[in-house]
């Protein structure tokens, strides 16, 4: 872990700034105070201020995985920093380093311009490059950790730099240290991502294989897959510009095979994924259809009627209203399959 040094800089906050255009769910909201960071430097004098020091922070990056049920009452810092750059080679791979407030599908496109393989089944994620590895996103049989070399994160308190390897995320299922022992301890600032030079195409997840037969094409490439993956999110994820939401909503519960078996034998046709011996993965999305709740809508809010685990703005809704609804979920699907499914947005 290294030192950084004191900053003369003159970083000003923003009071009561809103907040509506800077999550994905549109909800319409402040934040006490505000500020946002191009780079180290001015998230160095940000941290040194005691206006921040002495109030709650929220490192807001993409805002696509987040529901605001009231204002903030403290210091928003907004994740500005750009910059996409290859800073390593071997034989068979890229080290592709991104700055954490770059777009995730924008990063994404530039690898796949590049000859960079491993991520193209990640397209169309929201968010952006910082959250990826907090979250572990994954999408279609890949996730972050298959492709991760290390990250660099500045420590709120104690304002210093330590790089981070793939064993010191801890990750998990849409888990990594940064949502549990380190919560709300770093701000990540850059990812290291380690990238193939020889694609190794992962077309056997989900409908990847047959949307690849529906191109015809003769050979496929990491661009086609990234095309396929796009139009069969587009036809199921609805746009967060068109209608405020922030993907999907609940993770997908891994169950003892117990409780799975008694689910089939109810539906013969449950889907699951084996994750070991004893266990079971089930999709929340095809659960909570099954319970009724696909397509459901409340005036502002409701569920989507193209995918179940989407919960959806409809327009002008408070985030209060939104969980209320996931809350009526979890419990109803408790009941019905006893199973409790978790959130995998952020509430704050």
């Amino acid at each position: 872990m290294r030192s950084t040094q004191a900053r003369n800089c003159s970083m000003q906050l923003t009071p009561n700034h809103p907040l509506k255009n800077l999550n994905t769910f549109g909800i319409d909201c402040t934040a006490k105070w505000f500020a946002a960071f191009h780079n180290t430097d001015e998230l160095m004098e940000l941290l040194d201020n005691p206006e921040v020091q002495n109030q709650p922070q929220l490192v807001l990056g993409g805002g696509s995985n987040i529901l605001f049920t009231q204002p903030f009452n403290g210091v928003v810092l907004k994740n500005s920093l750009l910059g996409i750059e290859v800073v390593g080679e071997t034989d068979d791979h890229y080290l592709v380093k991104a700055a954490a407030g770059e777009n995730w599908h924008q990063f994404v496109m530039h690898c796949i311009k590049n000859q960079f393989a491993g991520v193209e089944n990640l397209a169309l994620i929201p968010g952006c490059v910082g959250a990826s590895p907090m979250q572990n996103i994954g999408a279609y049989g890949v996730e972050i950790k298959d492709v991760f070399h290390e990250l660099d994160a500045v420590h709120i308190r104690e304002k210093k730099i330590k790089t981070f390897d793939v064993t010191e995320c801890s990750f998990g299922y849409r888990e990594s240290v940064f949502k549990q022992r380190e919560k709300n301890q770093w701000i990540i600032t850059s990812v290291t991502f380690r990238l193939n030079k020889n694609p190794r195409l992962k077309t056997g997840y989900g409908a990847i294989e047959e949307e690849l037969d529906r191109m015809n094409l003769d050979q496929i490439t990491i661009k086609d897959v990234a095309k396929a993956v796009i139009q069969i999110r587009s036809s199921k994820l609805p746009d967060p510009a068109v209608l405020g939401n922030a993907g999907s909503f609940f993770k997908n519960p891994v169950v003892p095979i117990e409780t799975y078996e008694k689910i089939k034998s109810h539906y013969p046709g449950a889907p699951s994924y084996p994750i070991s011996e004893t266990a079971v993965k089930v999709p929340a999305g095809w659960l909570i259809e099954q319970a009724g709740w696909k397509g459901l809508k409340r005036i502002t809010h409701g569920v989507h009627d193209k995918q179940a685990l989407v919960l959806v703005n409809l327009g002008n809704a408070r985030g209060a209203e939104i969980l209320q609804l996931s809350s009526d979920i979890i419990d109803d699907i408790q009941h019905k399959f006893d199973i409790t499914l978790e959130r995998e947005v952020n509430i704050y």
